[in-house]
């Protein structure tokens, strides 16, 4: 098991999963952007499920460029039923073999890193995507894409809770609109290929999803907050710490996902994330407070440079829809997520794990 993540949560993902994680028994999966946030939960989970619940292994076939996996992406644990490329998806990608999933999470998520790399963003979300849909045409494999909340721009507060349907408030021209335009494409694209090709499209579109594993370096909130926890500094609170978010643990998210990969609706997007609590910044350090049982000094002050502009004011998902089709439901409350996470970034930030 990977130190930068914690067992029990990988334990406690795969017997959430139930039943349904049998249906990756045999089954050969292409899991791209592998040692990012998301897919070294994904490497973890199916290599947990092979060692302990599957009777017939899953093949995972991990792909990543490696432009932001940081040092705890670099560092490659060798399992059994497992390989790992070092691939760009937005080079066509060749498979010989049988493909039954393809797990599309390939992306430059990071504010700071689609700041830097906004090109790279871009060509991931389209060209990746595109190259990803071709393959699973070719092996008429599962496609899932992963979308992003950021897609909805700044809903109006009529469409908070955000659903599904919400068409978005996004701008075409501005320091977000790589990530934010990109992941739209590539949503349409997957509607294409699944309008003309036949072939079996998800989407997912995660909501604020935290726990270990997050890099200091990629520059979120929490993970900004436990660093400067650490080295004993106020929290730095961005723009009026007014601004809300709902965040969701990544025990309930990866459930989410693998729900939506085994047993979504061909052709329909999810949002997957937690309705509760919409909090504020401020209201955020209140609650570390209440978890740390310590004070916690926080100033509010302006967006650094290195920060795109334009940030969402409000942002909570309506999980109806996950609800109902997949049976999904978040379990971890905010304060249980913050304890576990904390608690783990405390000792990996200051290299005791």
């Amino acid at each position: 098991m990977a130190e930068f993540l914690l067992q029990s949560d990988i334990t406690e993902i795969c017997e959430r999963l139930g039943d349904a994680a049998h249906d990756f028994a045999g089954k050969t999966v292409l899991l791209t952007g592998g040692r990012g946030f998301l897919g070294r939960y994904f490497m973890e989970i199916f290599a947990h499920l092979n060692a302990n619940i599957l009777k017939k292994p899953v093949t995972l076939v991990a792909a990543d460029n490696l432009i932001s996996a940081g040092k705890e992406g670099a560092r490659v644990t060798d399992y059994p039923h497992t390989t790992f490329l070092q691939h760009d998806v937005i080079q066509p990608m060749k498979w010989k073999g049988k493909l039954d999933y393809v797990i599309h999470a390939a992306g430059i998520a990071s504010p700071f890193y689609y700041r830097a790399y906004p090109l790279e963003t871009l060509e991931v979300a389209i060209t990746g995507t595109r190259n990803m849909l071709k393959l699973a045409t070719e092996h008429n494999a599962r496609l899932t894409f992963f979308s992003s909340s950021e897609i909805y721009g700044d809903p109006d507060a009529k469409h908070v809770p955000t659903p599904e349907s919400y068409r978005g408030h996004v701008s075409c021209q501005g320091p977000r609109a790589c990530y934010d335009e990109s992941k739209r494409v590539g949503e349409t694209l997957c509607y294409i290929f699944h309008g003309e090709h036949g072939t079996a499209t998800n989407t997912i579109r995660p909501f604020n999803v935290f726990g270990p594993g997050m890099q200091e370096t990629d520059y979120r909130v929490l993970p900004n907050f436990a660093n400067r926890i650490k080295a004993g500094l106020p929290l730095n609170v961005y723009g009026s710490g007014n601004q809300t978010r709902t965040f969701c643990y990544i025990t309930d998210a990866m459930v989410g996902f693998l729900l939506v990969i085994l047993k979504g609706v061909p052709g329909e997007a999810y949002n997957i994330g937690n309705p509760k609590p919409e909090i504020s910044m401020v209201e955020l350090v209140q609650r570390i407070e209440a978890v740390t049982g310590k004070p916690v000094a926080h100033n509010i002050i302006e967006y650094p440079d290195s920060y795109p502009a334009d940030e969402p004011n409000r942002r909570c998902p309506d999980i109806k829809k996950a609800r109902l089709q997949l049976k999904f439901e978040p379990h971890v409350d905010l304060n249980e997520g913050l304890k576990r996470f904390l608690t783990w970034a405390d000792g990996v930030y200051t290299g005791e794990q």
